[in-house]
């Protein structure tokens, strides 16, 4: 299991394990990477069909990713195009890091074929498609969308809940609420102490993850 973790991470977390060749790795603490969440809610009315996310890395993270890649004006666009490709596959391996669900029932996304990788301000933005299987109807239910590495050596947040925006279709009869994680001390403390090189904890992400809820009522 560890060695499918390290190749689905290895695009955007070689350069934490580049570091521990460096530093010792106890002075490391989880998370090494950081990931800056938006996203826009798409569907029509009441009925969800899926998120347009924009995700953006951290600089060392960006600096790293970029690293040993041909990164001149005549072969960035091959380059990012190529990247981006390699970060989603890798990804969806692991479900886009993302968990949809109504009532703790997770739902499924199709394959992702509109990925685009860009750079603004020294910092690589990631922006894909996530659209459902099945369009999901509200009906005045609540829905809880997740993003999270589940061993977090991605710390993967939302600013505030305006990085959660709806589509023009939706505005009017949606809402959203985004709920801080209240990890316990010890749960802290382990994040803390545990080494880049440890065995991955799975369950770190989702005790330190935020929560965004989302509802729609009928027009």
């Amino acid at each position: 299991m560890r060695k499918s973790t390290k190749f689905n991470y290895r695009i955007y977390l070689k350069f934490a394990l580049f570091l521990i060749s460096f530093v010792s790795t106890s002075v490391w603490a989880h998370p090494h990477s950081w990931v800056d969440l938006q996203a826009k809610v798409l569907g029509e009315n009441h009925t969800l069909t899926g998120f347009k996310m924009q995700w953006t890395f951290d600089r060392m993270t960006t600096a790293y990713l970029f690293d040993g890649e041909d990164m001149s004006p005549l072969h960035q666009k091959e380059t990012l195009k190529k990247l981006a490709k390699s970060v989603i596959d890798n990804m969806g391996k692991s479900h886009y890091f993302t968990n949809v669900s109504h009532e703790q029932k997770p739902m499924t996304f199709k394959s992702v074929n509109d990925e685009q990788l860009t750079t603004y301000k020294g910092k690589a933005k990631l922006t894909f498609t996530l659209s459902l299987e099945k369009p999901y109807e509200f009906h005045n239910k609540l829905l809880t969308l997740k993003i999270f590495d589940p061993t977090y050596y991605v710390d993967m947040s939302w600013r505030s809940k305006s990085d959660i925006t709806f589509a023009t279709t939706l505005k009017s009869s949606c809402h959203v609420q985004l709920i801080k994680p209240h990890p316990t001390t010890a749960q802290i403390n382990r994040a803390m102490t545990l080494p880049i090189d440890a065995n991955p904890d799975y369950q770190l992400g989702q005790i330190f993850t935020q929560s965004v809820k989302l509802n729609c009522k009928p027009n």
